[in-house]
């Protein structure tokens, strides 16, 4: 005869934490991994198929090229400072 899992009536499903956790037998570190892939390969086939991003995606991905587009501009310019203190430390 098989358990059955108890029905909470406050139960809605969601997950509150995440039990994957590092040293318990059940963990599994590709997890997140697969679950990254998965994402990728759902948003290619959107774009196979022409649909077009929704807003909160289209958000994301502005901000996610601005914030690259600032660590590129950060490193450079870092860099620049960097040698031009580097010069004049050595012009005293």
């Amino acid at each position: 005869m098989a358990r059955q899992r108890k029905q909470y009536e406050d139960d809605d499903g969601r997950t509150i934490a995440d039990m994957n956790v590092e040293g318990m037998p059940w963990y599994r570190a590709d997890r997140k991994r697969e679950a990254r892939a998965q994402a990728r390969e759902e948003l290619q086939q959107k774009i196979d198929r022409g649909e077009a991003l929704t807003r909160r995606e289209t958000l994301r991905y502005s901000l996610y090229a601005t914030l690259a587009g600032l660590t590129v501009v950060g490193v450079v310019g870092g860099g620049t400072v960097l040698f031009v203190f580097l010069l004049w430390l050595l012009w005293k």
